[in-house]
This record gives C-alpha cells, sequence and structure tokens, in this order.
C-alpha cells in the first residue's frame, strides 16, 4: 500500500517601511514502505527549508525610506528617552533577542550584520515589526530558549495552560 506526503514549509519576513515578503514551497512524494515515513517526513522537511531559506535571502524590490507613520497618516518620530535604551523594538522584544545571543553564544556583530542584510539597519534601530522578523529567524535558525525550534508560538504554545479544575470545567488559568 502507497501512502501520499504532502509536506508545505513557509516563511514571511517583515522588511522596512511596514514589508514583508513570504515565500513557500510544497511537495508530493508516495511513499511505500511505511516504515519509512518518519525519515522521509524528516528529509522532505530539511530540503523544503533549506529550498525556502535560500530563496527568501532574495528579497527583490525594497520600499525606499520614508518617515515611520503612526497609523492614522501623520508622520511619528521615535520617542525620546524611551525606557528601553536606544533600542527602537520593544523592551520585550529587546530581551528576547539578548537572549537568544547569549543563550546560543551568537556573535553579536553578525547578528547586527544580519539585520542589516534583511532590512538595511542594525538590530538596535530595528521597530517592533523588524524585530519579530529577526526573531524568528533567529530561532528558526538556532533554536528557541533552551534549543528548541519554534513552533509558530514564541511562547511555547501560550502563557495559559488548560489545568482542569476540581470540577472538571477546563477552566484556563
Amino acid at each position: 500500500m502507497a501512502v501520499l506526503l504532502n509536506a508545505t514549509y513557509s516563511k514571511k519576513l517583515g522588511l522596512p517601511q511596514y514589508s514583508s515578503h513570504s515565500f513557500s514551497v510544497s511537495v508530493q512524494t508516495e511513499v511505500t514502505d511505511l516504515s519509512r515515513v518518519p525519515e522521509e517526513c524528516e528529509e522532505l522537511y530539511a530540503r523544503l527549508q533549506e529550498s525556502v531559506d535560500q530563496e527568501i535571502q532574495k528579497a527583490g524590490w525594497l520600499p525606499g525610506p520614508s518617515p515611520a507613520h503612526n497609523g492614522n497618516g501623520t508622520a511619528s518620530t521615535p520617542a525620546e528617552g524611551s525606557p528601553n535604551g536606544d533600542w527602537n523594538c520593544s523592551e520585550k522584544q529587546r530581551e528576547l533577542i539578548l537572549d537568544l545571543v547569549d543563550e546560543h553564544n551568537l556573535d553579536r556583530r553578525e547578528v547586527d550584520t544580519l539585520a542589516r542584510e534583511r532590512f538595511g539597519k542594525g538590530v538596535r534601530d530595528l521597530n517592533k515589526l523588524e524585530a519579530s522578523g529577526l526573531i524568528d529567524e533567529l530561532i528558526e535558525k538556532h533554536g528557541g530558549r533552551n534549543g528548541r525550534r519554534g513552533n509558530g508560538s514564541r511562547n511555547g504554545g501560550g502563557r495559559y495552560r488548560r489545568n482542569p479544575s476540581p470540577a472538571g470545567n477546563g477552566r484556563r488559568t
């Protein structure tokens, strides 16, 4: 009996000026030996990931520099003396980037170079959207905290855990 395996790998990166691009690849293959399904899945995923990662580096056209907008059509500038020091992203994003660098012994200059390649600016200058794209890429390449690979959720599947109450109503705690 043959089994069809369908695999898709997709990645979306934030780019400067609230732009982004994404790339996705899908493959279908037939497996006749059911004991080979886990190995085939692993190989498919690795090949798709490598292909997407290689292609998504070609950003193509990027929007030119323009003032940041605050959502209502008027230009805004970063707040002076932000509690985040001289970083433009959120404090939590800064902490996560620094945690990933420390945990995986990454060279800060290489991470800064990666940010410049992807977004045209250094890590400290990334806005929230760009920092999110950088975090996603760092997790994808190096794993999350404690070396876990990302699962689409940066907080390990959600901050709420389902703990059945004594009454069995399944409330979230």
